[in-house]
């Protein structure tokens, strides 16, 4: 994609979304179903994904690890971002490679240990790219993609997160 043809696609939606800032707050949402086992079955919308237990806290490593898949929710998004800002900016990306890995100390979530943080202790968000861009059109690439990764800026600005429960 062009980054003519991105602002052409974007263009309406920006408009509507200035002349009404109340369009632009959608609310998405996640549901899964408690499954056999240890498992929670989450649709994510191309599939069926079965979580687990991570093989570190017991798990067999068959299902999914919630933790692998904040990390690549992570990546997914910081890949898109990325490839959104390169086309607006100008930046000519012939390949690249986007990776997150993540230090968890599965102490405090088995509550062996009430001074080792339950969930990552440090994330590390790496983008190895194919490009001849310089050192001032990266540093902005790195700056925009950051600034408008929605996950990224999720997991760095904790939003109030609220808990409920029903009895069906």
């Amino acid at each position: 994609m062009k980054a003519e043809e991105l602002r052409t696609l974007q263009a309406p939606l920006k408009d509507a979304y200035k002349d009404a800032p109340e369009k632009a707050v959608v609310t998405l949402n996640a549901e899964g179903r408690i499954g056999e086992g240890l498992t929670c079955r989450v649709e994510t919308g191309k599939a069926l994904v079965e979580a687990g237990l991570h093989p570190a806290t017991g798990g067999d490593g068959l299902a999914a690890c919630s933790g692998d898949m904040l990390l690549e929710a992570l990546v997914a998004c910081a890949g898109v971002t990325l490839q959104a800002v390169s086309t607006a900016i100008g930046v000519e990306l012939r390949a690249g490679k986007v990776s997150a890995e993540g230090d968890l100390d599965f102490r405090g979530t088995l509550g062996v240990s009430k001074e080792a943080p339950v969930g990552f202790r440090d994330i590390r968000l790496r983008f190895d790219l194919d490009t001849d861009a310089d050192a001032e059109q990266l540093a902005t690439l790195m700056r925009l993609t950051e600034r408008y990764c929605v996950v990224f800026q999720t997991i760095q600005n904790k939003p109030d997160l609220n808990v409920s429960y029903s009895v069906v």
